[in-house]
């Protein structure tokens, strides 16, 4: 393993990176940061979330950079506001002895003026979030003419929020002679769409195999029946104290009713989804660092772009619907060569779907049991047990409290005060668990069928019942590359949250339609005023109502083998064979019968 100094980082920065505790490079640092250096060029890098991936753009970057020059010499576009953040404080500590060194952070939700007047004293490395960056350089306020880096950072994560068409236009903005970077952990297609119309000759580098998870982190699965999801996750958190994680769920109404579970069962927890404020956002976070919050209950959307260290476990409440959400998920335990938990509590119409992420990621989920009641209060005492031998005994002002609390019990044996600590210690968990019921479901009850094969490739969104919702078309769909992540990323550009509940999608060949969470439907009346933009293009949205097929005079397979199409003069439809030959209208059959039937 190469140390930095090695790999041709400058003495001034290497003495920063020394006082954070570097020592060697990573993986990821290793093989990118001499590429940077000496050889230049377009560079697209998959490695996993938590592997070093900063450092291994930001050292090059900030030695590149002409201090003398107010310019903006380099970009670096994240897809959130805490990732932005957190990449422009690792900069400033990297670059804390390299004289004169300007970098700013600019990102939405926040004051524009006073990042404008940073702007304007003059800027080396701009990290920026894609939207407030498109209105800075609107304004004429971030002048990229002179950008000689560009580093797209967690670029999955920026197309799954639906960042595509800014992207595209911020890219547009700067000079045809830079060098972009792509830094991603997964791989999808409109990753490598922007690599491909972005970038030149550009060199790969891959830190482990495509898509595929981390080797510091265990993949684990429960399978019990729905009901019994949170009863399970209660044990496992009663099962481990020493536990700080986060708890995926699909929707936020789950979020809120997880999280007020939790505390209501004693448990230091709290929600993030999209409905907080930017204001309530950061004093969850804040909890979260500084650990007075142990267990941070989640949607994929709103924790996108958190960089937390020394994650013990990833809970998947709720599989996501895509292979890459799970790989960004399991991403936030095992950094930094620490190992990492990453359990799923499924239910049996579930292991389908986790097949399909056991066979992307590369990994074997193990089987795990659900503890029992005894189980969990034995983890406990354990616990409890390994933390009275490791006690310091050695401080004289315990000793001079041991005085006085010896003559306290001196009528009482070692046996009896034993007992009463553990009595009064664990009373609340073993009357909490006394005579509760096994989980585990009988092997044939988890047998994997057929069923659950069609139901892990079903990614069709199902509809939530607790949800009412209003339903749009717009007029593009599957001809024109439309996925439903493309759909969810438009509602959050319409909306301008990261958090809309959306119910079912359907793409059909040149129309969708998709359900939105009413409360948002102000929004949506709006866009249909003006129009939305897909792929630089004005398209045209509606309100509809979520019926069957697509739009009149679409084609397409019929279920008996034939095409079928809509004929609007006459208002029916008629049927073709693939021979080119033509099949009675289903209106002439039932006439024909008719007839029949009356002679």
């Amino acid at each position: 393993m190469a140390n930095f100094k090695e790999l041709g980082v400058e003495e001034s920065i290497l003495k920063g990176i020394t006082e954070m505790g570097f020592e060697n490079a990573t993986p990821v640092q290793e093989k990118v940061i001499p590429v940077l250096l000496e050889e230049g060029g377009d560079l697209v890098a998959l490695a996993q979330t938590g592997t070093g991936k900063t450092a291994a753009f930001g050292l090059p970057i900030i030695q590149k950079i002409d201090v003398a020059s107010k310019d903006i010499q380099a970009v670096i576009l994240s897809p959130t506001r805490e990732l932005c953040l957190q990449i422009s404080k690792d900069l400033m500590n990297y670059g804390k002895y390299v004289k004169g060194l300007r970098v700013l952070a600019v990102y939405g939700g926040t004051d524009i003026r006073r990042q404008i007047s940073s702007l304007k004293r003059g800027v080396n490395i701009l990290v920026a979030t894609p939207g407030r960056l498109l209105d800075l350089i609107r304004r004429g306020e971030a002048k990229l003419s002179n950008v000689s880096s560009v580093i797209l950072d967690e670029a999955d994560e920026m197309l799954n929020m639906g960042f595509k068409e800014d992207l595209n236009s911020i890219l547009a903005e700067m000079p045809e002679t830079r060098q972009t970077l792509l830094f991603s952990a997964t791989m999808p297609r409109d990753v490598e769409s922007i690599a491909k119309n972005y970038m030149h000759d550009a060199k790969s580098l891959t830190c482990g195999s495509k898509n595929q998870g981390s080797d510091d982190v265990h993949h684990s699965y429960y399978m019990v029946r729905a009901k019994d999801c949170y009863e399970v996750l209660k044990r496992l958190v009663d099962s481990n104290p020493d536990l700080y994680g986060i708890v995926f769920c699909r929707t936020r109404q789950d979020c809120r009713d997880i999280a007020s579970k939790l505390v209501r069962d004693g448990f230091d927890a709290d929600s993030l989804h999209g409905e907080l404020s930017q204001a309530q956002r950061d004093h969850v976070m804040q909890k979260f660092r500084d650990k007075s919050v142990k267990l941070l209950i989640a949607t994929d959307v709103a924790a996108r772009g958190l960089d937390v260290n020394n994650l013990t476990h990833v809970f998947n409440f709720n599989l996501p619907e895509d292979v890459e959400s799970y790989t960004h998920r399991s991403g936030r335990t095992g950094r930094a060569g620490k190992k990492g938990e990453s359990i799923a509590i499924i239910h049996s119409r579930e292991k389908g779907k986790l097949k399909r992420i056991e066979h992307q990621i590369k990994k074997k989920f193990d089987y795990c049991n659900v503890p029992t009641g005894e189980e969990v209060c034995k983890n406990r005492l354990n616990y409890f047990i390994d933390k009275l031998s490791e006690a310091n005994t050695e401080d004289e002002s315990i000793t001079e409290i041991y005085e006085e609390f010896l003559s306290k019990f001196e009528h009482v044996s070692k046996e009896e005060l034993i007992k009463q600590m553990i009595s009064s210690e664990f009373y609340r968990l073993i009357n909490s668990y006394k005579n509760v019921e096994d989980l585990n479901l009988s092997e044939k009850e988890r047998s994997f069928s057929r069923r659950d094969e069609r139901d892990g490739r079903d990614g069709r969104r199902k509809r939530d019942s607790k949800y009412n919702f209003s339903t749009f078309a717009v007029e593009v769909g599957s001809d024109s590359g439309l996925k439903p992540v493309d759909i969810i990323g438009l509602v959050s550009r319409i909306t301008r949250s990261n958090g809309v509940e959306v119910g079912a999608i359907k793409i059909f060949s040149d129309s969708s339609k998709f359900e939105v969470d009413s409360n948002y439907e102000e929004a949506f009346n709006q866009a249909i005023a003006t129009g939305i933009r897909y792929q630089g293009e004005v398209v045209k949205l509606t309100k509809s109502s979520m019926g069957r097929g697509g739009r009149g005079n679409r084609r397409f397979d019929d279920k008996r083998g034939g095409n079928r199409r809509f004929d609007k003069k006459s208002g029916d439809r008629r049927f073709g064979d693939n021979k080119g030959g033509r099949r009675k209208s289903p209106n002439q059959d039932f006439r024909n019968k008719k007839d029949r039937r009356r002679k």
